[in-house]
C-alpha cells in the first residue's frame, strides 16, 4: 500500500481490525463483515458491499492511501485511536 507523504499516522492496529466503536465485537454480522473486508483487501478493491445493508463500505487500505481521516465515521478508518 502506498501512502501519501505528510499523511496522518495510522492507528496501532492491523488494517484488518476495525476500531471497536465502529464495529462492535458483539455485532451479529461481525464475522461476515470482516470476511468481506478481508476479501476486498486481498483483491485490492476499494471496498465491499455490507452484508446487512448492501451499502458500499471502504476498506482500511483505501482509506489509509487517502492519507487523512475524513471524520465521517468510516467503519474501517485506519486513523481512529482511543476507546
Amino acid at each position: 500500500m502506498k501512502r501519501r507523504s505528510g499523511s496522518e499516522p495510522l492507528a496501532p492496529r492491523p488494517l484488518t481490525q476495525p476500531h471497536p466503536s465502529r464495529l462492535a465485537p458483539d455485532h451479529p454480522q461481525r464475522a461476515e463483515i470482516l470476511a468481506s473486508h478481508a476479501a476486498a483487501l486481498e483483491a485490492g478493491q476499494a471496498g465491499y458491499l455490507d452484508p446487512g445493508t448492501g451499502l458500499f463500505v471502504l476498506t482500511a487500505a483505501f482509506l489509509a492511501d487517502r492519507g487523512t481521516c475524513c471524520g465521517r465515521g468510516c467503519r474501517h478508518c485506519p486513523y481512529v485511536n482511543g476507546p
